[in-house]
């Protein structure tokens, strides 16, 4: 898990001023709540954080839904609702012991599925439901495969992305969430291996700006690499035509579920809400979130305007997404003012990305790499500008590490793909006629007549 690193009182200022104790000793105890209650508060902290995070699938679905075209739109249903349940099968079979158990400052913890204690048997001293736990860790998994979904979308076959989804749940970023969350050689609860004896200090990524937006980006950047751009994309002179998705209504409100969902991916990292510290940092990080996704739309409009006179809709949500993405490695230590300037350098970044992906002619229907790897990259390094324990060179190394790896079995995985199943894209034939008809059976739109749509 995401390892809290403070304990809470057994001592209520309320109960203590009732029985007539002494105001000291009821000023002392105002800031905890008895072992019992922060056991309840901080179950609930990780149920609703997500419960939040889970509805993240319904806002990667519909974003995604919006962002292909509509003989695609089916095909992008299936493929969210598939992989996470996938995920949440595989985080238990393997992925959770792999990323928490017997990790001891090492690289990967132990194989097997994941023992859930009865409700009556919980450890005396645990200070949050074992169950709450891997809830909120499984739902995480989960959108680190619902990143590489909309960059590969419309010319992937539907089994091969399932399989990549499955080893990548349960295994890939299992292993990469073990060297920070899980005690391993990143974490900044294990005083141990070359990198913090190194440089006398520890890998800060607070809810997963790397550990969960980098790794879906990178594994993302290499199925696209691999799998090529869809037919027409690019022609043989370099020149790009634009493909607009299908419902930018749709895309809106895929991004605001996303917004809503954040609360839960960073103010639930704060771990505990059993003291006054705790619910005044979930409050501040909350804040905090809001302000660089805002910051995040405003500079992409402002960018957008200025460079294509034009305000262009897909650039203003992932403007959102990605300050929502930058504000996610730090967004308790930032004032206010930082975290909307950290946010609007992530919208900046999406702005000059997404011609640069396509001048390499890489095709990322829905932006993701742009906004979860790039954004996410950016939001990592920025932490030492707010929180005086990171470090740029510690930041730096773990990027590093954990892109290289994710990049590599990423790579390993999608080529044994392509061996193993004749290829991960369908017929040309195929890809033009949609993909929903192909591959799914039913279209989303069946009175629009896709199966007749040119490319």
């Amino acid at each position: 898990m995401k390892t809290s690193t403070h304990f809470l009182a057994p001592v209520i200022a309320v109960a203590a001023v009732a029985l007539g104790a002494d105001s000291a000793l009821a000023q002392d105890a105002s800031k905890a709540v008895p072992a019992d209650s922060a056991f309840v508060f901080n179950t609930v902290l990780f149920l609703m954080g997500g419960f939040l995070v889970m509805f993240m699938a319904a806002g990667f679905a519909m974003l995604e839904a919006g962002m292909v075209r509509s003989k695609n739109v089916s095909m992008q249903c299936v493929k969210n609702i598939g992989l996470y349940s996938i995920a949440g099968i595989m985080y238990w079979v393997i992925g959770y012991n792999l990323m928490y158990t017997g990790v001891d400052g090492g690289f990967l913890g132990a194989f097997g599925p994941y023992g859930i204690p009865e409700p009556d048997k919980e450890a005396a001293d645990a200070s949050y439901s074992v169950a709450s736990d891997w809830f909120f860790q499984m739902v995480f998994c989960a959108a680190t495969a619902s990143i590489v979904s909309g960059t590969i979308a419309e010319r992937i076959k539907l089994w091969p992305f399932l399989v990549f989804t499955a080893i990548l749940t349960g295994v890939l970023y299992p292993i990469t969430g073990a060297w920070k969350w899980g005690l391993g050689w990143l974490s900044p609860d294990a005083d141990v291996g070359w990198l913090f004896t190194t440089f006398g200090a520890k890998f800060q990524d607070f809810a997963g700006s790397t550990v969960v937006h980098s790794v879906g980006g990178w594994a993302a950047l290499t199925g696209a690499i691999i799998i090529g751009a869809r037919a027409g994309k690019y022609d043989k002179s370099g020149a790009v035509h634009p493909i607009p998705g299908s419902s930018m209504p749709l895309a809106t409100l895929g991004t605001f579920i996303l917004w809503l969902g954040w609360f839960g991916f960073n103010g639930g990292s704060q771990l505990a809400m059993g003291s006054i510290t705790d619910a005044s940092a979930v409050s501040r990080i909350f804040m905090n979130t809001n302000l660089a996704a805002a910051g995040g739309v405003v500079a992409a409009l402002i960018l957008t305007q200025l460079i294509y006179k034009k305000v262009d809709v897909t650039m203003a949500l992932n403007g959102a997404l990605a300050g929502l993405v930058s504000i996610t490695a730090e967004p308790l230590t930032p004032g206010p003012f930082a975290a909307i300037i950290i946010g609007a350098i992530g919208g900046l970044i999406v702005v000059f990305a997404v011609p640069l992906l396509d001048k390499f002619q890489i095709d990322d229907v829905v932006g993701a790499i742009p906004v979860h790897l790039l954004a996410g990259i950016w939001g990592t390094l920025a932490v030492p500008l707010t929180n005086s324990d990171a470090n740029f060179v510690v930041q730096l190394i773990a990027i590093i590490a954990i892109g290289v790896f994710t990049t590599v079995t990423s790579a390993v995985v999608w080529l044994i793909l392509k061996a193993a199943f004749g290829g991960l894209r369908p017929s040309e034939e195929d890809e033009l006629v949609g993909l929903d008809k192909a591959e799914i059976g039913v279209e989303a739109y069946p009175e629009f007549g896709q199966g007749s749509q040119t490319v």
